[in-house]
């Protein structure tokens, strides 16, 4: 009995041990992940390391890298950034967004990039309260310098005003980052 027991022991832990998946796999399987343009975002990778591999955003990524924010974006934050998807940036007027990557408008790309994040970690839980708090909208200061209007645009959505007036849907909330969250939106926000 005891040779049974022992023979079945070994044969349980041979076969753990080849399923069991290994401590970095087991790590990323237990985080609670978010898909964006069909792949996951790791709640333990910065804004920038989970924006290259949504296929929604590579015109957000190629603008970021064409304003010199890559750093800055990798780095300690928090921040709340509104990411614009490629349908977002294609509702520009023709043209646009060709002419904001050349290096020569440089400045004026970084500062719309910089238009779209706002220093800390804003869930939409805390825009929410914002919103709340501010009697039906919150004002948000962003790294430009300018103002975003938030508003609720029924139970559990939100709405981002910009300077001139045009309105973005947060259509995926609440994408946790190590270094802050991201709000998929539906329009890029343009300051004055």
């Amino acid at each position: 009995m005891s040779k049974r027991f022992a023979l079945f022991a070994t044969v349980a832990a041979l076969a753990f041990a080849v399923v069991a998946p290994a401590p970095a796999i087991f790590a990323q399987m237990a985080e609670k992940t978010v898909n964006v343009g069909g792949a996951p975002m790791y709640p333990s990778k910065n804004i920038v390391q989970n924006a290259v591999n949504s296929k929604d955003h590579t015109t957000l990524v190629a603008a970021v890298k064409a304003a010199g924010l890559v750093d800055t974006l990798s780095g300690p934050g928090p921040f709340t950034v509104f990411a614009p998807t490629n349908a977002a940036f294609a509702k520009l007027p023709a043209g646009t967004v060709d002419t904001l990557l050349k290096p020569e408008n440089k400045a004026t790309l970084t500062k719309v990039l910089t238009y779209h994040v706002v220093p800390g970690r804003m869930t939409a839980v805390n825009l929410m309260k914002a919103v709340k708090d501010g009697e039906g909208e919150a004002h948000l200061k962003t790294v430009a310098g300018e103002t975003l209007i938030v508003k609720q645009a029924g139970p559990g959505r939100l709405t981002i005003t910009d300077a001139k007036g045009d309105v973005a849907m947060v259509t995926i909330p609440d994408v946790l980052q190590s270094n802050g969250v991201i709000h998929v939106i539906d329009t890029v926000l343009l300051p004055m």
